[in-house]
């Protein structure tokens, strides 16, 4: 699923909520042993949810605005907003003013970057994929859910192809350079050499949640990693099966007969 588009083109004209209130928000108490993000006091941290929540709603608002919201004093919320400006959780524009404006310049303006709202769990790009495929097989049939997960693996496959252009032969070489390029996906992925062969492994799946409904995806992405290593490979496990770690068994030739066993171990770099 494609990520929320970001603000573009000109500032949003936000005067419409000048006096206006804007929506009170609800938040749950927090502890103060909980644990907080990067070291902020667990206030901080609650007071930035609130600010995030308000930006939501309203998109845009200022610090004066906020701060009615919130209770607080403008220098206050310029606090958490400076904080969440250093974290690129917000980006600050100046304040659109139609008709006559005072003196002195417009007051900036608060919006939520893309990577804050999409931390937000406000999209549920899951559920929606999830629903789309839903849809899909009751209209198209499974053989229709394969054909989708076998287009949507298909962009990843030649990026990967690309990556593994200077691999050579060897699938153990392939799925080192493979592990790689899929890191670079998102997928955090390691190649290893095991006594039957080697093994793919990634720590992180994008699609876990839908793919525990729809195995073709798996099955979509298994199919590309066995052509992109140039051998048969075997699922053993799958992080949307409930296991750890989405794990791929690369068989390797038949040992030699010379009564030694290989047990060498390459992790990735």
């Amino acid at each position: 699923m494609k990520k929320a588009a970001g603000f573009t083109g000109h500032p949003p004209t936000v005067d419409r909520t000048v006096g206006r209130s804007l929506p009170a928000v609800v938040t749950p108490p927090v502890t103060t042993d909980a644990p907080t993000a990067m070291g902020a006091p667990a206030g901080d941290l609650s007071t930035r949810d609130r600010v995030t929540q308000l930006l939501l709603e309203c998109r845009a608002a200022t610090a004066a605005q906020l701060g009615d919201a919130l209770g607080l004093s403008p220098a206050a919320v310029r606090r958490h907003l400076d904080a969440m400006l250093a974290d690129g959780d917000v980006v600050a524009r100046e304040q659109t003013v139609r008709g006559h404006r005072g003196r002195g310049r417009p007051a900036k303006v608060f919006l939520l970057t893309d990577a804050a709202r999409s931390r937000c769990g406000t999209h549920h790009y899951d559920n929606m994929a999830t629903a789309a495929l839903r849809w899909i097989a009751r209209t198209g049939g499974s053989r229709a859910v394969e054909e989708f997960a076998a287009e949507q693996v298909a962009a990843l496959e030649a990026r990967c192809q690309a990556a593994l252009a200077g691999a050579g032969d060897d699938p153990m070489a392939r799925a080192e350079a493979l592990a790689a390029a899929l890191t670079a996906e998102g997928y955090a992925a390691s190649a290893s050499t095991i006594a039957s062969g080697g093994q793919l492994c990634q720590h992180h799946c994008p699609v876990a949640h839908v793919a525990a409904e729809f195995p073709q995806l798996c099955e979509a992405e298994t199919t590309v990693i066995s052509r992109l290593v140039g051998t048969h490979v075997q699922r053993l496990a799958t992080i949307a099966h409930g296991d750890g770690v989405c794990t791929t068994h690369i068989p390797g030739p038949p040992p030699a007969q010379s009564g030694k066993t290989v047990t060498t171990v390459r992790t990735d770099r």
